[in-house]
């Protein structure tokens, strides 16, 4: 299917109106201030876009990120803006004709941004080969990918890759296509459904599996919206199969654990991430109220304390007095409770 995606991405599609399906549709809302920045953009890089989620998690000022699929670079000049002048950001792909757009308007988007020099590049290569590019291993502090991964069959060597070439205490954060199953041969191998990302949707399971292979132990939901297939045509060769656009973020962090440890941890959010004055968001099931108290898991608390989110948080407790499992991770003690009714058994094995 390689050949096929860097056509279909290459020549077929102009911009995101001759996409026959909606899976490459952002389905949550946009922020004020990301809509601020996307406003300086140029028309032809924003029409260009085929992602599938934001990838702009909090406090990007200064980092050093790269795009994985960065196409005609919308998400390469919006974060270029975000992690401002001493930041920088660098987008790869495969696909020449995108690039060729992306890299038309370097200068435009440095004189739109006031900045003295451009912080963007770009490398042409594919996402399975990033250890072949001349990417500097731990260099970056934040991965980003938007709708692309999917469209690689060997996702698991990208994710190895992405851990290879990330800072310790840095993340992968992409959004992409997944399914409530496997994909069957006859939707995997149809072009179109391919190329518009619905053929190499993983099963959001095997997601988690290989994420954990590559070293990113404890994967992060952070945001999901169902996908509806407008064609019918497609709809019905898709059949009872269910997809969804969702956003991931992996820690490269060493020693995490396997499950919600409670270790009567707390952390408390200070308010000082500019766009996010009141609350913080660091996954589905962690939003953290400015001022508030709030207990995390070890993990949890390690994500936050290790991370450039460290000088945004108090920190309460250690690791010193294990509780066993955190009650609210949707995990529990797997054996029966004694009543009062029943005696122990005294039977041996």
């Amino acid at each position: 299917m390689l050949e096929e995606v860097k056509n279909y991405y290459g020549k077929v599609l102009k911009t995101s109106a001759d996409l026959q399906t909606n899976a490459c549709c952002v389905g949550e809302a946009m922020p004020d201030h990301i809509r601020d920045v996307l406003a300086l953009l140029a028309p032809e890089v924003v029409q260009r876009y085929y992602g599938c989620g934001l990838v702009v998690p909090a406090q990007l000022e200064g980092l050093r990120v790269l795009d994985l699929g960065c196409g005609a670079g919308r998400d390469v000049y919006l974060l270029s803006r975000l992690v401002g002048e001493q930041g920088a950001v660098v987008g790869v792909d495969m696909t020449r004709e995108q690039l060729d757009v992306a890299e038309s308007y370097v200068d435009e988007h440095r004189a739109r941004f006031g900045y003295q020099a451009s912080n963007v590049s770009f490398v042409q290569g594919e996402l399975e080969k990033l250890d072949q590019l001349g990417l500097e291993r731990e260099s970056f502090d934040l991965i980003v990918s938007n709708c692309v991964i999917n469209l690689c069959g060997a996702k698991d060597k990208v994710l190895s890759d992405a851990h290879q070439l990330l800072k310790p205490g840095g993340e992968l954060y992409f959004s992409d296509v997944y399914a409530d199953r496997r994909i069957p041969q006859s939707v995997a191998q149809h072009p179109t459904l391919y190329s518009e990302c619905l053929g190499g949707a993983l099963y959001w399971n095997d997601l988690i599996t290989l994420s954990k292979g590559a070293g990113f132990v404890d994967p992060r939901l952070v945001s999901d919206s169902p996908i509806s297939i407008e064609n019918p045509a497609l709809s019905a060769l898709v059949g009872d199969i269910r997809f969804f656009s969702a956003t991931y973020r992996l820690f490269k962090l060493d020693r995490l654990e396997s499950a919600c440890e409670d270790y009567g941890q707390a952390v408390v959010y200070k308010g000082t991430i500019a766009e996010h004055p009141t609350s913080m968001r660091l996954d589905k099931h962690h939003l953290f109220q400015k001022g508030k108290v709030a207990p995390v898991c070890g993990n949890t608390w390690r994500m936050l304390h290790e991370t450039r989110y460290r000088p945004h948080f108090e920190f309460i407790g250690d690791t010193s007095t294990h509780l066993g499992i955190f009650a609210d991770c949707g995990t529990s003690l797997p054996f029966d409770a004694p009543t009062d009714d029943t005696s122990p058994s005294t039977g041996c094995c």
